[in-house]
């Protein structure tokens, strides 16, 4: 086992069996636990969860990833209408929603997201609403079907520096995913558009400060930046527990180039506290 830093160990919270038994009711995954977040215990005491649509089981193999990667499951139709009863169970003001990628499906799943934002809208219509999409292979026209939707954030990350795509992303594309970016902030200026990506798997200062300029210069306007920790031992190593002042320097940066709201230190992770951001 590696020996994390003092400022990466997070206190277990209770309230967490809670949390588990409602989202088992409703046949419900999160990513909380799929990628086993070390933040599940925070959120699920609370209660809240970012819920993982379109099955458990993803088309692409992501070297940071721990969601198993083989052949997906169809389809569930009624995981929208779970999704919305589920959140609607736990109060939920700010509802977060991800998926796998499936690139097996025409749209990508852009019409299953677009069917889970109708549903939460009509059981909660006071909630924001927050999608972290995968890039739909560049497809418009499924891009566009989400944000038609209306969802109040649209998030899409690009994970990590152009140089580590090969290991980090080896299926994906840094550029496309800058221009999902660009493209939801150019169609629907009204959704706040966001990003995020992990450090400590081997990039440098300087390459973090340049993903930061791109994702400003694409109409990002909320960021989030945190430690990678491998989840499982065949997922990529840690090169580097970076130090929390580091993360302050990014935040400057950010905060320096106009972004609305930015979350930088060890623990951020995407979905955590996402309320906050809107409530800035």
């Amino acid at each position: 086992m590696e020996r994390l830093p003092q400022w990466l160990k997070s206190n277990t919270f209770s309230g967490l069996r809670k949390t588990k038994r409602l989202l088992r009711k409703n046949q419900l995954t999160t990513v909380c636990e799929e990628a086993r977040c070390p933040n599940r215990g925070h959120c699920f005491s609370r209660p809240t969860a970012t819920f993982l649509i379109l099955g458990k089981d993803c088309t692409r193999s992501c070297g940071f990833c721990s969601v198993s990667h083989v052949r997906p499951s169809p389809v569930d139709a009624e995981e929208p209408r779970r999704v919305a009863e589920a959140a609607k169970e736990m109060n939920l003001k700010h509802v977060v929603v991800t998926s796998v990628t499936r690139d097996d499906l025409p749209d990508g799943g852009a019409g299953h997201f677009a069917d889970t934002i109708r549903e939460i809208r009509t059981m909660l219509p006071a909630a924001k609403i927050e999608v972290l999409t995968p890039d739909f292979r560049g497809n418009l026209q499924a891009l566009y079907k989400v944000l038609d939707a209306g969802p109040d954030v649209f998030n899409h990350n690009v994970e990590t520096v152009p140089s580590l795509y090969y290991k980090v992303r080896p299926q994906a594309d840094y550029l496309l995913s800058l221009r999902v970016l660009a493209d939801a902030a150019h169609y629907a200026p009204d959704i706040k558009v966001k990003s995020g990506l992990m450090v400590g798997l081997g990039e440098t200062f300087d390459e973090v400060i340049e993903v930061i300029k791109d994702l400003r210069a694409c109409g990002c306007n909320f960021l989030t930046i945190g430690q990678y920790l491998r989840p499982r031992k065949t997922n990529l190593p840690v090169v580097q527990y970076v130090d929390p002042d580091i993360f302050g320097q990014y935040r400057e940066k950010a905060e320096e180039m106009g972004f609305e709201a930015v979350a930088s230190a060890p623990l951020v992770r995407s979905s955590m506290d996402a309320h906050e951001m809107l409530n800035i």
